[in-house]
């Protein structure tokens, strides 16, 4: 009986040391005062703890632990706090402060599974939430530009093209970019229209970029790289947000008036019993486009000398109309007069977003998502002309099923182009409403240019009366007599008449086109112990309608199937300093062979903060839904697609002659004719230069890359990332000209045929621009070094370098895209999110760029100088916590240096805005 007592005495002693202690409470911002999910409560020197929800409450049971004793509550961004503990049952409130700057980032997009982004096996960028607040630019979109080894085109207020690593272009359809997992491209374009239709500041948690090729993991379109948009979740980020945005540009032009340009958003998300959330978004930005106003002279068929406003062929880069040109006996070459960009375009343009999101945990391990988004504005795109996406809308509908270790997603994405068109042509469609004969009578549109050159030539020979012979500018007047005048009735009469009017005899562009898109992953590295196995799969169906205008689709509907497979295994070895992976993505179009894209990569930890890389990659890119299926007869040729069954049955790429060969034929026997040869002779003497046409149909274009890399931490003060690559490519497309004739271009003798050179010399043929590949291999290379050092009393110092470089080596210039990429570019930023605790904080960027060539098909594939140019974004905010007001002051390209970013499209300016944003989380 004693011996129990003392073990119950024992145990009763034991219980007492050891209750149970609970604690909850609540974390939040210093900053914001919103609640932090996700946030850490351990009990310090023990792995005990929980995690805050979605309103940033926690309740943690201890058992085992004499009081007092300490907990320690972290958060990514934040500052580390511990509080004592000195009773059973506490209750506290804790607030975390943000760190100057996140020196460890969480990416998910470089291996698709959440790991600390020094340990990524490829260069990856992030631009984290914290760094959108404190971004100086109008938009978060435009901040991009600043991430190491990134390239931004502007050919709008409302549209900026992104890419990586060399050969960018206005429409870069070798870009991939995914908000919340969904390609933000336009089914029609082929590629996404910047962020024209796709989240707003207030909704974006994060942006994630990767430069050069991710088609192993992410398929076709991530043939350059890959932007990833994360936006927020409902469950996490609750509460009411909006922003008010004010600014102005035009500021100091000659042509214009300083202009406003504003920018609003609203966002409300809510959950109910942890089970149902939703969210909803909407925003509206307004201004004053940039003016395209560069008049220079680009005539390739005049000297350079003779160019300029007296030319009579003068071809101004940014007037449109004026590219109708005629070569008059006695006078030479005469150019039609054109209208200016101004007149034409639309440059009142807009962005409105909408969107919603309905999240439900069917269990604690397993939601769906419904999100709907909606976006419609207008934007100007330089492409082969400058074209006005007008009142342009796409939507898309996403439905996901969400686990702990897998996703199922599908997505449709649609367009409706509405009133967009193309300005060059509508200056030349406009100019063919009002010309008038000798008379004084309006003449049809069809018989419109040669009466104007006509009326030009009468003038100038001095057969008119009242006008002055050999006078170049009195022939043109008298060519325009009846001219409309923009702005007045007439003009906008015919502009509208033309915008509506799709297809070769009008200025619309005319698309409903649409895909489907289902995707998904599953990680089976808890089932597999040995090593990590991540497998994957997607499926897409473009469905393309242009109602005949583009495609051969009015009866014929035009509908793409492609699908692609992946499997990523990876290992830690050597006391998991070293990292092994390889991943191998299989892909298929139906009208292309298969692609495999494997990659091979490996990271050793010298520590934890100290991480070298290599990888080998590849990647691949399908000729565009365009590329493929195009169908235009444009009058003296006709622009045909490369899938084999775009041509089905035409015989173009079996029986054809080279333009080049049809062009020394031509000249040989129009030589051979002017000195006396019976032409029948002529023919059969100079027959065999016609070069039969050897045009392979098309195919995806391919990468190799390898990187080497360095990333670290030192003194947990200097982030430091090195990285260098190289490149290969080939199988660019690209476009040539053949001649059809109907008789076979080769004799039962392998010979050219007799009887299609006779077709050829009476031009009794058909001319056809196709879509095919080039053979030739060029390579890239660069590097980028990027810094950030943070300084004493939260300032945060930090910049990077980018080199660039192409070597064309063999190649025909003519074969391949143009790299379009300055030799280097550089990043300098300087800021504190909040001086002194005062809650002031500021933020510079600086941005310079060597000059370049820029080659595009809007000035025919000739180079156009880009200069060498500055940018300085600055940003200046006081917080009101209690208010949950953040007001900021700043400027993009802050010193208003007009830059033009590709040739032709407009020159950039500064903005200089005021914001207010309101911020008030739920509870």
């Amino acid at each position: 009986m004693k011996k129990f007592l003392f073990i119950l005495f024992l145990f009763s002693t034991v219980q007492l040391f050891a209750q149970k202690v609970k604690i909850s409470g609540i974390v939040t911002s210093s900053e914001s005062n919103e609640c932090i999910p996700g946030a850490s409560i351990r009990v310090k020197g023990s792995s005990t703890g929980v995690s805050t929800n979605a309103k940033g409450e926690f309740e943690l049971a201890v058992s085992n632990v004499k009081i007092p004793f300490t907990i320690t509550i972290s958060a990514v961004g934040y500052g580390v706090v511990e509080v004592p503990i000195s009773s059973e049952n506490q209750s506290i409130s804790i607030v975390l402060a943000f760190k100057s700057i996140l020196l460890i980032e969480v990416v998910s997009s470089a291996t698709r599974v959440n790991q600390n982004i020094l340990e990524s096996p490829v260069s990856i960028e992030k631009m984290s939430n914290k760094a959108i607040k404190e971004n100086p630019s109008f938009t978060f979109y435009d901040g991009l530009v600043n991430l190491k080894g990134l390239e931004a085109v502007t050919s709008s207020i409302t549209y900026k093209q992104i890419n990586t690593r060399g050969f960018n272009t206005t429409g870069n359809s070798r870009f991939l970019q995914l908000v919340d997992g969904v390609d933000n491209q336009t089914p029609g374009l082929n590629f996404a229209v910047g962020n024209q239709f796709g989240a707003s500041d207030l909704d974006v948690e994060s942006a994630e970029v990767i430069p050069g090729a991710a088609s192993a993991l992410y398929g076709p379109v991530a043939f350059n790289g890959l932007l990833s948009i994360k936006t927020k979740d409902a469950f996490k980020y609750q509460g009411l947000s909006f922003s008010i945005k004010s600014g102005l540009n035009h500021v100091g032009e000659s042509f214009s008036d300083p202009k406003g340009l504003n920018d609003f958003a609203f966002r409300f998300a809510k959950s109910f019993n942890d089970k149902i959330a939703f969210k909803v978004n909407a925003s509206y930005l307004a201004g004053t486009d940039w003016y395209a106003n560069n008049y220079t002279d680009v005539n390739a068929s005049i000297p350079g000398a003779n160019r300029g406003p007296n030319n009579p062929a003068r071809d101004a880069l940014n007037i449109y109309g004026d590219e109708v040109t005629k070569n008059i006996a006695g006078v030479g070459v005469v150019n039609r007069t054109g209208y200016e960009e101004k007149d034409l375009m639309n440059y009142g343009v807009y962005s409105f977003k909408l969107n919603g999101a309905l999240q439900y945990k069917i269990s604690k391990n397993l939601e769906a998502i419904y999100q709907y988004n909606f976006g419609q504005g207008t934007a100007s795109y330089t492409g082969s002309s400058r074209f006005d996406l007008n009142n342009f809308t796409l939507q898309t509908h996403r439905l996901e099923l969400r686990g702990s270790n897998f996703f199922i997603r599908g997505y449709s994405v649609q367009e409706n182009s509405n009133d967009s068109y193309n300005t060059r042509s509508l200056g030349q469609f406009i100019n063919r409403t009002w010309v008038q004969d000798l008379n004084g009578q309006v003449v049809s549109p069809a018989n419109a240019d040669a009466m104007w050159f006509t009326r030009y030539e009468a003038a100038f020979k001095g057969t008119v009366n009242s006008v002055s012979a050999n006078d170049n500018s009195a022939a043109r007047a008298f060519a325009d007599r009846g001219r409309l005048a923009p702005g007045t009735r007439a003009f906008d009469a015919a502009k509208d008449a033309s915008i509506h009017n799709y297809g070769l005899s009008g200025a619309g562009v005319f698309s409903a086109s649409k895909f489907y898109h289902a995707d998904g992953q599953y990680d089976l590295s808890k089932d597999i112990k040995f090593v990590d196995l991540l497998v994957g799969g997607s499926v897409r169906q473009y469905s393309m309608f242009t109602n005949g205008s583009l495609f051969d689709d009015a009866k014929n509907p035009i509908s793409i199937l492609e699908w692609g497979s992946f499997v990523q295994a990876s290992k830690k070895l050597f006391n998991e300093k070293l990292k092994l992976a390889a991943s191998l993505r299989y892909d298929k179009n139906e009208n292309f062979q298969g692609n495999s894209t494997p990659r091979f990569s490996g990271v050793y930890s010298v520590t934890p903060l100290h991480n070298f890389r290599a990888s080998y990659q590849t990647g691949f890119r399908n000729p565009t839904p365009v590329d493929q299926f195009i169908k235009l007869n444009v009058g003296p040729i006709t622009i045909l697609g490369g899938a084999p069954n775009n041509s089905a049955g035409m015989n173009i790429y079996e029986n054809s002659y080279t333009a080049n060969s049809v062009n020394a034929f031509g000249n040989a026997v129009g030589t051979a004719i002017g000195v006396g040869t019976p032409p029948p002779v002529a023919i059969a003497a100079n027959k065999d230069l016609l070069v039969k046409a050897n045009v392979a149909y098309i195919k995806p274009e391919q990468q190799k890359a390898f990187e080497l890399g360095y990333k670290g931490v030192v003194n947990g003060k200097l982030l430091i990332d090195l990285n260098y690559y190289q490149s290969w490519y080939t199988d660019f497309i690209l476009n040539t000209v053949v001649i059809q004739p109907a008789a076979p271009v080769l004799g039962s003798d392998g010979k050219p045929n007799i009887g299609a050179a006779y077709q050829v010399a009476a031009r009794s043929v058909n001319a056809y621009q196709l879509y095919t590949n080039a053979s030739d291999e060029v390579s890239a290379q660069g590097f980028s070094l990027g810094l950030t050092y943070l300084l004493d009393k939260g300032y945060v110092l930090g910049g990077n370098l980018t080199n660039s470089n192409f070597n064309l080596g063999s190649a025909n210039v003519n074969n391949i895209a143009q790299f379009n990429t300055p030799e280097y570019s550089t990043n300098l930023n300087f800021g504190n999110a909040n001086i002194g605790g005062s809650n002031y904080g500021f933020n510079v960027n600086l941005h310079w760029q060597s000059q370049f060539d820029w080659y595009g098909t809007f000035n025919g594939n000739r180079p156009g100088t880009i200069p060498a140019y500055s940018l300085a974004d600055v940003q200046i905010n006081k917080k009101l916590p209690k208010q949950n007001v953040t007001i900021k002051l700043g400027a993009s390209n802050l010193f208003n240096n007009h830059v033009s970013q590709s040739y032709g499209s407009p020159a950039i300016g500064g903005i200089y805005y005021i914001s207010l944003v309101y911020d008030n989380p739920l509870k």
